[in-house]
């Protein structure tokens, strides 16, 4: 690689990063009170805060086909047991940010991170 080569693929990586940071940063703290909701069959059935980081709730959502026993914990949500046989749901890990979902297929199950926006809408959320 030639010199000009270099400093070239230096300048996109260094803008890149920029950006990606700028992105993440501009991104964090748009929501007020963030919250979970659990659905069953496409049923709410549970809404639980997630604000409060010293917060510690799991509870078990039994349903025909098995069960799945889903932990709130430092402001993060995931399930941590379920008797389906892929236990794809478990593997996914923990979701803490709005727009994020958690699915157990095998049981019809749907946890949902969502959040109420604390900015106001300006002309590009229309």
């Amino acid at each position: 690689m030639k010199r000009l080569d270099i400093i070239i693929v230096i300048l996109v990586l260094v803008i890149s990063a920029a950006s990606l940071g700028i992105l993440k940063m501009s991104s964090q703290g748009n929501y007020g009170e963030k919250y979970a909701e659990v659905y069953l069959d496409g049923e709410l059935i549970k809404t639980i805060s997630i604000d409060n980081t010293a917060n510690t709730e799991g509870f078990t959502v039994k349903t025909e086909h098995g069960f799945n026993v889903i932990r709130v914990e430092n402001g993060m949500v995931r399930i941590i047991e379920a008797d389906c046989p892929d236990k794809v749901c478990v593997k996914d890990g923990s979701i803490s940010e709005p727009g994020e979902i958690l699915v157990c297929l095998p049981h019809k199950i749907v946890v949902e991170i969502k959040g109420e926006s604390k900015g106001e809408i300006d002309e590009l959320s229309y």
